[in-house]
């Protein structure tokens, strides 16, 4: 069977998605995941967009060796300098660089002609090249492109080294049989095509992204760009686990495999919503809650008769946990490890013995513990570092006949701040004391609960968006105290705030 490239962007596009900004430990901790996965190339971030994102490509190309790292570069000299400098410790390191050319980009955002276009793209491939030999060309929206000019840059970029041409759909703009006929118009029209690998890049704006990206592959594409849980500016990108389990699932009409390891794939989008404080939603296809649940009595009868009846795929060949009941206050240090195995956490003794303390704790306050509980337990005490603001201290007091006030301590720089107020609610109390301690008044665009698992003593996973001066920052954390939960997520999403206004500019094709 032919092979085809997963190329994650999960770290670069899908961080763009409004308010999903990582740090640089988490980014690194997502790599690991996607080495453990099985993808072929990360790109790991923008360099040259901030110090933090440089940083934390560099610390990926120098640490993660299972698999090219990418960094992106607008065509540029600098960009590409910038970039290759954080690369430049990696195993085969890839400069990533691009540029518009589609008509209205090029008229009304770079405000260039179509020759220059074509120049700034030759010259951009040919310094990249003096660096390595993998450099990747992408023709930022080229499904609104002139095919003409496009196979002309395409044919251009391969002769001056291009190893790898990314043909984005870069607003989800295309129709499969539309992207189809492009590919293969490219691939027919363009005399050196052979000699690199055509790659796609599509955007879900239409919900087809998937489906682009499966057309594409199916006329002569051999690279799909895709991100964990499609997570992306605006609608979000191909689904990287979508793409995977499709190729697996129907290589009748799909001959072609990859080396993902599709065993991860449910471990790796759970980190990445815990990481970027992105819910999955319950109907999401491969990972999402429901994608193995039977509630129709003719469904649960055929599933209990014969899983193929109504499951094309098992929830084990994508990772997810099939034993709902896991451990209780009695089970032992050397229980809780298997079982963060199974989970898919590879933690050190440090960690594992923080993550123990824990769930003893929430053990004495349920009576059972579900693989769910732990994993926002591991969130919550070993993935997310130690912040600008912690939160030390809540006590909140409320009632039909109470004015509902909300006493909250924090650390800031090392600093503790006391104060108390008051509020229309026990949340909104706790909100409006976290505002005066940290001095940010940002105003509250979505706020959602949800029960991890059943019973009256199950966690509350809570989810907020916050928005200050135009910027975006989600925030999760879970309790069994819905209040202490919903104050959690909100110095989450405060610190997310933080690193998010240290962006400089961001870029998406």
């Amino acid at each position: 069977m032919d092979t085809v490239t997963i190329f994650d962007t999960t770290l670069r596009d899908g961080e763009q998605s409004p308010g999903a900004s990582m740090n640089t430990e988490e980014k690194l901790r997502v790599a690991r995941a996607l080495e453990r996965l099985g993808v072929d190339v990360i790109e790991a971030g923008f360099p040259i967009s901030s110090p933090g994102d440089f940083e934390a490509v560099k610390l990926i190309a120098d640490k993660v060796r299972g698999l090219q790292v990418a960094g992106l570069a607008r065509t540029g000299i600098g960009d590409i300098d910038r970039a290759w400098e954080a690369l430049k410790g990696g195993a085969n390191p890839r400069i990533h660089t691009f540029i518009a050319t589609s008509p209205i980009h090029m008229e009304h955002k770079l405000r260039l002609t179509p020759d220059q276009v074509l120049e700034q793209a030759v010259a951009a491939v040919k310094h990249a090249c003096r660096y390595t030999s993998n450099v990747e060309f992408s023709a930022e929206d080229a499904v609104r492109s002139d095919l003409e000019f496009l196979c002309r840059v395409v044919e251009a970029v391969i002769d001056a080294g291009a190893a790898t041409v990314n043909i984005p759909d870069t607003v989800g703009y295309a129709i499969p049989s539309e992207f189809a006929e492009m590919i293969r118009s490219i691939m027919e029209r363009v005399p050196n095509a052979g000699k690199a690998v055509l790659s796609v890049h599509c955007h879900n704006d239409l919900g087809l992204a998937v489906s682009n990206s499966l057309a594409a592959v199916q006329a002569g594409a051999r690279q799909v760009e895709c991100t964990i849980n499609g997570i992306g500016e605006r609608a979000g990108n191909t689904s990287l686990e979508e793409v995977v389990m499709s190729l697996r699932t129907r290589p009748d009409f799909l001959p072609y495999d990859t080396r993902v390891d599709a065993r991860h794939l449910y471990p790796a989008s759970r980190l990445v919503s815990l990481v970027t404080g992105l819910p999955v939603q319950p109907n999401k296809a491969i990972v999402g809650a429901n994608a193995f649940a039977h509630e129709a009595g003719i469904h649960q009868d055929g599933v209990l008769k014969e899983k193929t009846t109504y499951e094309i795929m098992t929830p084990e060949s994508v990772g997810v946990p099939t034993n709902a009941l896991v451990l209780g206050k009695h089970s032992g240090r050397h229980a809780f490890r298997e079982k963060l195995k199974a989970l898919g956490y590879e933690l050190d003794d440090e960690q594992i013995q923080t993550a123990f303390e824990a769930f003893k704790v929430l053990a004495d306050k349920k009576k059972v513990v579900y693989d769910e509980d732990i994993e926002a337990l591991i969130a919550e005490k070993v993935l997310r570092l130690p912040d600008r603001f912690q939160m030390l201290y809540l006590n909140v007091s409320s009632g039909t006949v109470t004015v509902p006030t909300a006493t909250v301590q924090m650390m800031i720089d090392g600093v503790v701040r006391q104060e108390a107020g008051f509020g229309d609610g026990p949340v909104d109390a706790a909100f409006s004391v976290v505002k005066k301690i940290t001095g940010h008044t940002p105003r509250l665009v979505s706020f959602t609960i949800n029960a991890i698992t059943g019973g009256t003593d199950a966690q509350a996973e809570v989810n907020v968006r916050i928005e200050e001066e135009g910027t975006l920052a989600n925030g999760q954390a879970a309790d069994t105290d819905i209040v202490v939960a919903s104050a959690k997520a909100f110095v989450h999403a405060l610190n997310k705030l933080e690193h998010r206004k240290l962006k400089v500019f961001g870029a998406h094709f």
